[in-house]
């Protein structure tokens, strides 16, 4: 039990046994593929927490300007006293942004890295003791059951940091659908979204002078050896992030330096020099294509929040009619 009365915390992470299936589904697929969300053990969490420190990285310093500066628009776009859903939590920066302006009744957290919810999640509810506080350590790309919320209370859902672009737009819209259904007709979510700019300030942010990338990416490597019980050498493969122009999308990869191997519950996979493993994709969108795709399926967008560089966007949308 936690100490601090407004803050419940319930654990629904996934257990290795579904990491173990996932991975070896991947290195057995063609091309071979891992899912980004697998990065985010705490070792990897706190990664990611550098890497949008360092000077190329563009988007969540962007996005926080744009929630600061605008935060009490946006509170009053979505409504105050919520009950405020946020997908893959992460930090609790950006959220913090939001707490004041918008004085939700209650904050429902999601993450799948347990440890780095913990800590966001518990600091929120000792800094907030007027918001109930109750997060949730699970993959949120799967069904899940949601702590009840009150019936009386209007459903809110933030999803920063354009990590919607780590779905392909196919997925994207079933992932719209079902936050629509998590909200209900009326109820609005918060999304933030990258936009479509310059390929070598893309290229840029995605491969950092100091190697932080780099690193966030290899995690997933050393996941495999201690907690798959995985054979492989981390240092035969090397990051490699590009911008896929005809795509619209960032793609990050493990390329294999050299001719490697990795053991994984009994099974081999060989990989030839120059041979890779899909970790990564990060979609870019121009404003009006994400808000093309949201009508796709029943969002109206009702405002959206750019730098002057055009760089992000945060979008408010409207749950219209469901499809």
């Amino acid at each position: 039990m936690s100490a601090l009365p407004n803050f419940e915390l319930h654990d629904l992470k996934p257990a290795v046994a579904d990491f173990r299936r996932e991975v070896l589904a991947g290195l057995a697929a063609t091309p071979r593929r891992i899912a980004p969300k697998f990065f985010y053990d705490a070792a990897g969490s706190h990664l990611f927490d550098a890497i949008t420190q360092q000077p190329e990285y563009y988007p969540t310093r962007t996005e926080i300007g744009l929630l600061r500066g605008h935060g009490v628009e946006i509170a009053e776009r979505l409504g105050r006293q919520a009950a405020l859903i946020e997908l893959g939590s992460g930090s609790d920066i950006k959220i913090r942004c939001l707490l004041d302006a918008l004085r939700p009744a209650e904050y429902l957290p999601l993450d799948i890295s347990l440890d780095h919810l913990r800590e966001s999640a518990s600091g929120i509810a000792r800094d907030y003791p007027q918001v109930r506080v109750r997060a949730t350590c699970v993959d949120y790309t799967r069904e899940f059951p949601l702590p009840p919320i009150a019936p009386e209370a209007h459903r809110v859902v933030f999803y920063p940091g354009s990590s919607v672009g780590n779905f392909e737009p196919s997925d994207v819209r079933d992932l719209l659908r079902w936050v629509a259904g998590m909200v209900g007709p009326g109820g609005r979510l918060l999304i933030g979204v990258d936009l479509k700019k310059d390929p070598a300030r893309l290229h840029a942010a995605y491969n950092d002078a100091a190697g932080v990338t780099a690193a966030f990416n290899g995690n997933v490597l050393t996941r495999m050896a201690t907690e798959l019980g995985a054979k492989l050498k981390v240092e035969d493969f090397a990051h490699h992030a590009f911008y896929n122009e005809a795509l619209g999308r960032i793609e990050m990869h493990l390329r294999a330096l050299r001719a490697t191997s990795i053991e994984i519950a009994g099974q081999r996979f060989d990989f030839a020099e120059g041979e890779g493993i899909h970790t990564e994709n990060s979609y870019k969108y121009c404003e009006e294509e994400f808000g093309a795709l949201a009508a796709s399926v029943g969002f109206v967008t009702e405002q959206v929040w750019c730098d002057a560089d055009r760089l992000f966007s945060v979008h408010c949308l409207r749950v219209g009619a469901l499809s």
